[in-house]
């Protein structure tokens, strides 16, 4: 039993450290937003850059493993009631892996994501996800990668998914 134990694990260990090589660290991310957005620009522990002419301001800590991916909405001064109800039910099922947010006394799209763990195509579709919580927001309160229905909502969503993975496609 042990001797079948000590097997399974050296034939895992290539899996694992190749896991481990493909971590995502500050640098890679780097890389990654400046080929989605040439103009981006350092901002403190992250970077400014925009999508589909919507700021988007992101900010890494590596050593508490997190990424956060931030929209600014509006001023969460005025919020009503329903506004707040319709944004959580939206956290619960359209806005998928973005979130609406209220800090600093603004409504947010974010996206929040361990850094290390954190794929190419997953920050890219986050990304998506979050600057389209922000233009649906009043509307459809969507993050547009699973919409239900006969509109063209999701095609708009995926035609900005694509053009962003195809900037980044060589990383």
């Amino acid at each position: 039993m042990l001797r079948t134990l000590a097997l399974c694990l050296c034939l895992a260990a290539p899996a694992v450290a190749q896991e481990a090589d493909e971590r995502m660290t500050p640098a890679r991310l780097i890389e990654i937003v400046m080929a989605l957005d040439p103009e981006a620009r350092p901002a403190g522990p992250g970077l400014e850059l925009t999508i589909a002419d919507v700021p988007v301001l992101i900010v890494m800590d590596p050593n508490a493993n997190r990424m956060r991916a931030m929209v600014p909405i509006r001023s969460a001064d005025g919020l009503t009631e329903e506004d707040l109800s319709r944004m959580m039910q939206a956290n619960f099922d359209a806005a998928l892996d973005a979130r609406y947010a209220i800090a600093q006394g603004r409504l947010w799209g974010v996206f929040i994501h361990p850094l290390a763990e954190l794929r190419r195509d997953q920050f890219i579709s986050g990304l998506a996800q979050t600057v389209t919580v922000a233009q649906t927001y009043g509307t459809t309160y969507t993050g547009g990668a699973m919409v239900f229905g006969g509109g063209d909502s999701n095609q708009l969503h995926q035609d900005l998914i694509e053009r962003l993975q195809d900037r980044g496609q060589d990383l």
